[in-house]
């Protein structure tokens, strides 16, 4: 029998990003945009180049879902040392925001790992942390 783990991993992870997409549709935005309002609120301040790296998406792709949350005036992007970094920053308005959005995706999150004891959740994430412990790209 083949080992079928990253299909397993893989299929978890579509299912969440759906779940979280339907939950996030109160707040008009999708899954990929609270990824980044996600890490400028733990992290602070951040370049596009460190948004990308940390979430593992391509360039293109960052600066799109960046254009949107700005348009919405979310984010704010200023000048960073030379005309090419931009520093990206939440706005009042998603810090305001950004305690509702967490409410909700922890209620989510309480109901798609109800199954695991607290310990089993703890020992989740410390193994998902080592699955791609050799790539993570450090922020701070």
């Amino acid at each position: 029998m083949t080992n079928l783990l990253f299909h397993e991993i893989h299929q978890k992870s579509r299912l969440s990003i759906k779940e979280v997409n339907e939950t996030l549709k109160e707040f008009n935005l999708y899954s990929a945009q609270w990824s980044i309002l996600f890490c400028l609120n733990q992290f602070g301040s951040m370049t596009q180049t460190e948004i990308h790296q940390y979430l593992n998406v391509e360039a293109p792709t960052v600066t799109r879902t960046l254009v949107k949350l700005e348009n919405r005036q979310l984010i704010i992007r200023n000048e960073g040392k030379d005309k090419r970094e931009r520093i990206v920053q939440l706005t009042d308005s998603a810090k305001n925001l950004i305690p509702q959005i967490e409410s909700r995706i922890e209620k989510l999150e309480q109901t798609m790992l109800q199954a695991l004891t607290v310990d089993e959740r703890i020992q989740l994430s410390m193994l998902l942390k080592k699955i791609s412990g050799s790539g993570d790209v450090h922020v701070g």
